[in-house]
């Protein structure tokens, strides 16, 4: 089944593709996520933030940068086959970068609900306005591509890098006065 809508995106087909090729394809999408009609980079920031909520529910630093690590290796291996699969570069239905973006962005921040969905509208804003330098970065991503990494998106990491400074400068603070809050609200009721 093809579809000629300007929204449709090209799926997996069984026949033609190996099963690498494939599994390439579910993962760089995250599970298909990335096949969104609209905002699949959206959607996919948004399967971020639900990966974040289940590792931060172990409670394990080790887990979380271990889920982390791995995140971000099956993401550059996946995401090469993948952009061979649609035949460009960076195309919208791969969105592992936007759901390992998210961890970086909320990494090890004891944050509330709020703060990580604070964390999730900057990056999201961030992803999409490309403040400087990260408009310049994806720019230069075929000559780095060419020099070092098929599936280096510089423009990506720039901006998960400034949400991350976001988060520590503006998130941990404000979850740090929230953690003192309610810890003095447990000693003294009538605050």
């Amino acid at each position: 089944f093809t579809s000629n809508h300007p929204l449709s995106v090209r799926r997996p087909e069984p026949r033609g593709h190996s099963l690498v090729d494939r599994l390439a394809v579910f993962i760089a999408t995250c599970a298909y996520v990335g096949y969104a009609p609209v905002g699949p980079r959206t959607f996919g920031s948004a399967a971020g933030l639900a990966v974040f909520a289940a590792v931060r529910a172990s409670g394990s630093p080790g887990i979380e940068l271990a889920v982390l690590i791995i995140l971000f290796a099956i993401g550059v291996w996946s995401a090469g086959l993948a952009e061979r699969y649609f035949g460009g570069t960076d195309p919208g239905p791969i969105v592992m970068d936007e759901v390992a973006g998210m961890l970086i962005t909320l990494a090890f921040l004891p944050v509330t609900v709020t703060g990580a969905v604070v964390g999730f509208l900057v990056f999201r804003i961030l992803d999409v306005v490309k403040p400087w330098p990260s408009g310049r970065f994806e720019k230069l991503h075929e000559i780095v591509k060419l020099a070092l990494n098929p599936t280096a998106r510089l423009d990506d990491v720039a901006h998960t890098v400034f949400s991350l400074f976001f988060s520590f400068v503006f998130i941990l603070p404000l979850a740090w006065v929230y953690t003192l809050t309610k810890e003095k609200e447990r000693f003294d009721p009538s605050l």
